[in-house]
């Protein structure tokens, strides 16, 4: 696989060796206005670079028709349009396309949602996986317990979150459906296709549902990641392999990554809609969206993308949909004043950009109503790489960690995260990206538990259900003698873990 960049809630650098890898209001409110015919000029350039736009509009679907006309006028071609949230996807090769919609009557924003001309990483794994061979296989086999799935006993995590106790009680239920937002999951794969759901299945990568058969699956060129997160999630136990956080419930894949690795707006918000319509209960989002790992609401660009994306999550929510994502590898205090990003926009030439993180969000980590999860590693640590922050972490689940500052107990062997890979085999990854499954599938397990409870219930319950874990002091992962990041926060709810470690066991109880 080529090397991830660090965004799905991307992948980690570790030491040589090791890869790491909602209240309703969609639409504001508002009656419906016309558009006024001479808001847009009657001749636009259209020699610039082809780029993809989202343009959020007020008003209801008959002001979402009139912005249709005007965007035509402006020079855009309409690729789509999800009017009950009222965000159009839209192509332009008018270089002042955005500015002269913005202008237009009924549209509250307007951005493009690329600086690269189309056809154009991110996510939130740390490097490339570690295969397991087939010598790993055969010991694992060997050091199993009874009743485990052949490589369960390297599966440190989940007796991290008690899910191997949990599985006694319940494995989950059929009826309940976790969504992997991502590169794609290989459906094919021994360990998922007992529980993959097909019908809940898309690729949203060109802005709207593709609904062709396999459509969801990666290619043999793009990233594993959906695959293995997939796995940690409900990875069937039958048998063969892992054994997944929640293996009796069900797991589809929405791919909204380009070939390139790319997670653009247009097909997060495809993603999210698509979840909400189609019985999804969970929708793990492990990268944030390109190509600003923050996105300033100062920027009129960046704005519009919070905005479609906001409205995308709060209307899957308002359909019963618990969206968990991971809080990023950059070991970043996300409650700070002040970042500097270095890797915006990464789509054409990032620079180093200072930011203020309540101001400038990573989407769609920061968005009100999604569930926030920080990584811990072996020890029950928070994960060199996790990013934190006082009031932005939620929970937290193992994600992994260099296997030199967290090792686990035998007969595991590897800080990272064990999960199936494409193509029929296993390997390693790390990061962020591996704990928010973690968290999602404890949510699809409380969703069995508690099948009539609502998105808020679940998360309320995720929360009140995590074990409390304390801030370390100091915290110095390394052993240099330096603090390597700063705990706020008292045993209930700090910086590091949110609430807590999330615990599958508890999930299961009534």
């Amino acid at each position: 696989m080529a090397q991830l960049r660090s965004r799905r809630r991307r992948a980690l650098a570790l030491p040589v060796g090791l890869a790491l890898t909602a209240s309703l209001g969609f639409l504001p409110a508002g009656t419906a206005t016309a558009v006024q015919a001479d808001s847009v000029a009657t001749t636009v350039a259209t020699d610039g670079p082809k780029l993809s736009y989202v343009v959020n509009t007020h008003g209801g679907r008959s002001t979402v028709s009139s912005v249709k006309k005007a965007i035509n006028r402006a020079g855009g071609t309409v690729v789509t349009s999800y009017d009950q949230i009222g965000v159009i996807v839209v192509t332009s090769q008018n270089p002042g396309f955005a500015q002269s919609v913005r202008n237009v009557r009924g549209v509250d924003s307007a951005g493009a949602t690329r600086t690269a001309p189309l056809p154009a990483q991110s996510t939130t794994d740390i490097g490339a996986p570690q295969t397991l061979t087939a010598e790993q296989i055969t010991a694992a086999k060997a050091d199993r317990s009874v009743g485990q799935d052949p490589l369960e006993a390297l599966q440190w995590d989940l007796p991290a979150i008690k899910a191997d106790k949990a599985h006694q009680k319940t494995l989950g239920s059929r009826n309940v459906t976790v969504a992997v937002i991502d590169t794609g999951v290989d459906d094919t794969h021994p360990d998922i296709a007992p529980n993959f759901d097909r019908r809940a299945s898309v690729n949203c990568v060109g802005g709207k549902p593709d609904t062709t058969d396999g459509a969801w699956r990666p290619s043999a060129a793009e990233s594993p990641h959906g695959t293995h997160v997939a796995g940690e999630i409900a990875a069937a136990k039958n048998g063969i392999g892992i054994t997944g956080v929640a293996p009796g419930v069900k797991v589809a894949g929405i791919k909204v990554s380009t070939t390139a690795g790319f997670f653009y707006t247009e097909a997060v918000v495809c993603g999210f809609v698509w979840a909400a319509e189609h019985g999804v209960d969970v929708t793990n989002n492990s990268y944030y969206t390109d190509p600003w790992y923050f996105n300033c609401k100062s920027d009129p660009d960046q704005k519009a993308l919070v905005e479609a994306l906001t409205r995308a999550t709060r209307y899957a929510e308002s359909k019963g949909t618990v969206n968990v994502a991971a809080a990023g590898n950059e070991n970043y205090d996300l409650a700070s004043d002040s970042i500097v990003d270095p890797s915006s926009p990464n789509d054409t030439t990032p620079g180093d950009r200072e930011i203020d993180p309540s101001k400038c969000l990573d989407i769609p980590t920061q968005l009100p109503g999604v569930v926030t999860v920080a990584s811990t590693g072996a020890k029950g640590l928070k994960s060199s790489f996790s990013n934190y922050g006082l009031g932005i972490i939620d929970i937290a689940a193992p994600g992994g960690d260099s296997t030199v500052y967290q090792t686990p107990a035998p007969p595991a062997t590897s800080g990272l995260i064990l999960g199936p890979l494409p193509g029929g085999s296993w390997g390693y990854m790390a990061g962020t990206s591996m704990a928010s499954p973690h968290v999602a599938g404890v949510a699809a397990l409380l969703k069995s538990t508690h099948p009539y409870a609502s998105a808020g219930t679940i998360k309320a319950l995720l929360t009140a259900q995590a074990d409390d874990v304390a801030c370390p002091a100091p915290y110095d992962i390394d052993g240099d003698g330096e603090v390597d990041a700063v705990c706020e926060g008292g045993k209930r709810h700090n910086g590091f873990y949110g609430a807590g470690v999330a615990d599958a066991l508890d999930a299961v109880r009534r």
